[in-house]
């Protein structure tokens, strides 16, 4: 009985000198005794990584990818001569088409559930080609919209996969229409200075 007392209280004097040791020393969580042991190396440096899943990477490169290429209105130069035929001549490609498709649930989890869109086949359509007359538009100047407004359908045969519990395969062919505008300033050519 009188060893396994002193064996309690030598564990308890033990752990208040590791205590008051480590608190006097500056041996902290936030880099005091990882400081002393990695000279210049944080708390936070020396954390595991944590893996991102390859689902939420993918859908952060798309929207950078979609805001730097898609996203934005160029300004063209002005058109020479005052009658100058003016139409739209940039369809949206078919990367731009299938970003701009809402999801119709491709991927899925593997075994469980897998979508896929096969046979793709899109039919760009023009719908409207208008140009407005010039006005000052705020940061660019005197300006003038073109308006080119694009109806797209994206036929396609949607495969739904399935091995567990119950082995199957469906193929659904499907259809979907988007709209997509892809609206540009053209500058206004200004007085000739002779």
């Amino acid at each position: 009985m009188q060893t396994f007392g002193r064996r309690i209280r030598r564990g308890v004097v033990l752990t208040a000198i590791c205590l008051m040791t480590f608190t006097n020393s500056g041996c902290t969580l936030t880099g005091g005794m990882f400081g002393v042991l990695f000279e210049y190396m944080s708390f936070w440096q020396t954390l595991p990584p944590v893996p991102v899943p390859a689902y939420m990477s993918q859908k952060m490169e798309d929207k950078l990818w979609e805001d730097e290429r898609y996203n934005r209105v160029p300004v063209l130069d002005p058109v020479d001569g005052e009658n100058a035929p003016i139409f739209c001549v940039d369809p949206p490609s078919e990367d731009q088409v299938m970003r701009a498709m809402p999801d119709t649930g491709a991927g899925g989890f593997a075994f469980f559930q897998e979508t896929s869109l096969n046979n793709v086949r899109i039919v760009v359509e023009p719908i409207v080609d208008r140009l407005d007359e010039c006005k000052v538009y705020p940061l660019v100047g005197p300006c003038r919209l073109h308006h080119c407004h694009y109806k797209c359908t994206i036929f396609f045969d949607k495969t739904i996969r399935s091995y567990w519990p119950i082995p199957f395969t469906h193929v659904d062919q499907s259809v979907e229409v988007i709209y997509i505008d892809k609206d540009h300033l053209i500058r206004c050519a200004g007085p000739t200075i002779q």
